[in-house]
């Protein structure tokens, strides 16, 4: 393990999750924490540097030789020596976890990605929609709500389906009352789950394909983790979804940590 002086984290501040993560000088991660964020993304954080900090045995974010913060909250990171976007810190991410990746869907808590990632780890080319939260993180709660199952439940629910049932609502609201009334009417529920897991795919759809993907794709962000979403990107994209070593919902934290590293041995 390397002096404080030579360790770089990273603050990345979702619109759900807030994650923090500190390399030493090699790359190496020897911390990172996931904490659910506050409604003050600054408070946000405070909480997830100090609970980062512990782990890696350190003060605070004083003895760290450079920060930066990214994510949907980046700005209010008040320790951060710079601020990078999620776009560009998710394609580092992907990069160093997997350099053999060249395209992500990255679903956040508010908005879908598409990124494309170039030789060096850079962004070659991006879409996003945020103008819709159906297929984000917040939708995937919703739906989990209305078969009154937690998350991890409910991503593994559709796996056991023989069938599909469609839905056909393109809106949050919308969708979470056309589940509730399957639902109501006796419907299978792995059968409905898959309908909503189709759904979300076929919006990835876009973003895949303006992301540049040919043949494979990774997913980042928490919805990476549903096991019914990567079955059903595969089936409708038919590209194969890669599997990250590290956790999906870090490679925007772990981005701006190599970011953060490479900006801390500069100084040197």
């Amino acid at each position: 393990m390397t002096a404080p002086s030579e360790r770089e984290p990273i603050c990345d501040v979702g619109s759900t999750y807030t994650k923090a993560v500190i390399l030493d000088e090699n790359g190496k991660m020897i911390a990172d924490t996931t904490i659910r964020s506050k409604i003050n993304s600054e408070q946000s954080a405070i909480a997830a540097m100090a609970e980062v900090c512990e782990k890696a045995g350190l003060k605070d974010s004083k003895e760290l030789s450079y920060l930066i913060g990214t994510g949907y909250g980046r700005n209010k990171v008040p320790f951060a020596d710079e601020n990078i976007s999620e776009i560009s810190c998710h394609a580092m991410g992907v990069h160093v976890t997997d350099p053999t990746v060249k395209a992500i869907i990255d679903i956040g808590g508010q908005d879908v990605k598409g990124i494309s990632i170039d030789t060096d780890g850079t962004v070659k080319n991006f879409a996003m929609n945020d103008k819709c939260a159906a297929g984000t993180g917040r939708f995937f709660e919703a739906m989990a709500r209305s078969f009154e199952l937690t998350l991890p439940e409910f991503s593994k629910l559709s796996l056991t389906a023989k069938n599909v049932i469609p839905i056909t609502a393109q809106c949050t609201v919308f969708a979470e009352s056309e589940v509730i009334t399957l639902v109501g009417e006796g419907k299978a529920t792995d059968e409905i789950a898959a309908g909503i897991e189709m759904a979300v795919a076929k919006r990835c759809f876009v973003m895949a394909k303006k992301a540049g993907a040919t043949d494979s794709i990774t997913l980042t962000g928490g919805c990476a983790k549903n096991d019914g979403l990567k079955e059903a990107i595969e089936h409708v994209l038919k590209l194969k979804v890669v599997n990250l070593k590290t956790d999906p919902q870090l490679m925007g934290a772990l981005g701006a940590a190599e970011y953060a590293r490479q900006k801390g041995m500069a100084k040197k």
